[in-house]
């Protein structure tokens, strides 16, 4: 297997082995830098990407894949359990550390480590990253309260991608403070790390004391229009005038107030409880439209695009509970690299949960490094500006918006592009990634 050393996500596969009596090969003196980017090793993997695993068969790329395939190699350790149920609940595990956990988990620990800058996009991303992880473990916490593993009574595969998935964060960031409230999941994790087969990968580790932080983004880089255009000009004190002798107010005998209810049985976690009823959002109070929005969502999710989904979105649309925005990212130039870019949409994603009821869009990505790529997106809004879910975002004033005319012929074939995320696109060609917002 190539990979550098000590990379958490190629342990996987190399405890894996060792549960299933398979011997993985990891050499130590792999240089990621140098050793990707020749010709013999594109030829495993384009994308230049690591861990890759050599098989007589052919290459495996993708940790998870991995992983999988060294599991497969002999169940007889039975790492993917004993029936074809505990097998999905394995699977289940699996994709929810890659398709949650670990996208959460690299928006706190990449700027640490410095794969990307500690800009004021990155430090939004962390900030949402703490909150998301602390949902996460609390699945995972409620779980583990009646359960040693993940599935079954044994170790499984599960638990060793999911381990390791957490395995950086326990050892970075996961500092006493943060992991007081998740003693089953640190109980679990201690008892991975621990295991003979575990320890023989991974030596003793030890867990965070105090949690890393990222260093401060090198001048010049990308500043956030609202908190980084300047410093605010300092105040000066205000002279505190002379107070005025007041007569002494005769004191009226209190009311005795009745003890508040959350007093006496304690405030719930605000995540689950608002102390004040939701002001009702302006949007819910527009006339009743033809256009579902769900609808259109399930139409586009469940069907092929050109010849389904965007014909009825146009027999469907409405013009006047609706409206089309292009949104045009303001600093293409300074995007170099793909996976930067794509944990810069994901984090735009992430900060709009609020607009899910009442948006939809089709973002996508131009470009391959190492030429800057070029972020745009059509967005479809319910009413006729763009919702206050979306201009109270940071991330709003990093696009230039248009709005979008239904009804000129041009347009609405480069609507119809975006939502397939196939075409001309003004000459930009098919596009290298796309992303949408249901």
């Amino acid at each position: 297997m190539h990979s550098y050393p000590n990379n958490a996500r190629a342990w996987k596969a190399v405890i894996a082995g060792k549960y299933n009596g398979v011997n993985v090969e990891y050499p130590t003196t792999f240089q990621f830098g140098k050793d990707n980017k020749t010709e013999a090793f594109l030829a495993k993997n384009p994308l230049g990407q690591v861990p890759v695993l050599d098989t007589p068969e052919g290459a495996v790329w993708e940790s998870n894949a991995i992983a999988r395939h060294v599991a497969r190699l002999n169940n007889n350790g039975h790492l993917y359990g004993r029936t074809t149920y505990e097998a999905a609940q394995i699977d289940q595990w699996i994709d929810f550390s890659a398709s949650n956990i670990d996208l959460a988990r690299d928006a706190w620990i990449l700027p640490i480590i410095g794969v990307v800058p500690n800009d004021h996009f990155a430090q939004l991303a962390t900030a949402k990253s703490k909150e998301t992880l602390k949902k996460l473990l609390r699945v995972l916490n409620q779980h583990l309260l009646n359960n040693t593993f993940l599935v079954g009574e044994r170790v499984t595969l599960a638990d060793i991608v999911v381990g390791m998935s957490l395995y950086p964060l326990y050892v970075n960031v996961f500092d006493p403070q943060y992991r007081k409230d998740f003693a089953n999941v640190n109980r679990w994790f201690q008892t991975l790390v621990n295991q003979p087969n575990f320890k023989a990968v991974l030596g003793e580790v030890k867990l965070c004391d105090k949690a890393k932080e990222a260093p401060p983004a090198a001048e010049g880089a990308h500043a956030d229009k609202k908190g980084q255009e300047g410093k605010k000009k300092e105040q000066k004190p205000k002279e505190e005038k002379p107070k005025k002798e007041e007569k002494p107010k005769e004191e009226k005998p209190k009311k005795e107030e009745k003890p508040k209810k959350e007093e006496e049985e304690g405030e719930e976690d605000d995540e689950f409880k608002d102390k004040e009823p939701k002001a009702k959002n302006p949007l819910d109070s527009l006339p009743p439209s033809k256009f579902s929005l769900e609808e259109w969502k399930r139409m586009y999710s469940n069907n092929d695009t050109k010849t389904v989904a965007n014909p009825w979105f146009w027999n469907n649309f409405d013009p006047a509970g609706y409206s089309i925005w292009k949104a045009d990212y303001k600093y293409n130039s300074e995007l170099t690299k793909l996976f930067m870019t794509c944990n810069m949409i994901n984090g735009w994603i992430q900060r709009l949960d609020k607009l899910h009821k009442y948006a939809f869009a089709s973002i996508v990505v131009h470009g391959q490094e190492p030429n800057p790529q070029y972020v745009s997106s059509i967005w479809v809004f319910r009413g006729n500006e763009v919702p206050k879910e979306m201009t109270d975002c940071d991330d709003y004033e990093l696009y230039t918006w248009t709005r979008l005319d239904a009804n000129d012929t041009k347009t609405k074939h480069m609507i119809e592009e975006y939502f397939a995320w196939e075409g001309d696109f003004d000459g930009k060609g098919k596009p290298s990634q796309g992303k949408n917002f249901k």
